[in-house]
């Protein structure tokens, strides 16, 4: 873990891929990054962490389903997922960036990955399945000294 000091005395450490997974592994809320038709497009979404991967729903045939499918099968479009916990009171906090392949669940693979059952907020119908396997891992902390 890496440490640098702000100038208004707090520090920044770089966080291990472990400490990461270990923080976005309880679920919540986190971002979809990807190059969508419009441009750069960030979404939020309510996730799981199924065997180490991110698990969530989505509308089929919405515009993430629709910009993220390559119309080749077995070849996955690679997006930035990221997660944070912010104290604007204490000035802290921890954000983790994880990268890797945008997958559209398929109807054999539904048994393991729906199990969690994630809970979308938006209204409608919400069954597309969305599994990101990561790739590559990075996290900062931010604490007051």
């Amino acid at each position: 873990m890496t440490e640098t000091t702000n100038v208004t005395g707090g520090a920044l450490h770089e966080l291990g891929e472990e400490e990461c997974l270990r923080l976005i592994s309880p679920g919540g809320v986190g971002r979809v990054a990807f190059n969508g038709s419009h441009g750069p497009t960030v979404l939020p979404v309510n996730y799981r962490v199924v065997d180490g991967a991110i698990v969530f729903r989505t509308r089929a045939g919405g515009a993430m389903d629709n910009d993220l499918r390559t119309g080749s099968e077995k070849v996955e479009i690679k997006i930035a997922f990221e997660v944070d916990e912010i104290d604007p009171v204490r000035h802290e906090g921890w954000s983790v960036l994880v990268q890797g392949p945008f997958h559209h669940v398929t109807g054999d693979e539904a048994p393991g990955t729906t199990a969690p059952q994630v809970q979308p907020w938006a209204g409608g119908e919400r069954d597309h399945y969305v599994r990101v396997t990561p790739w590559r891992v990075t996290g900062r902390r931010v604490q007051n000294l």
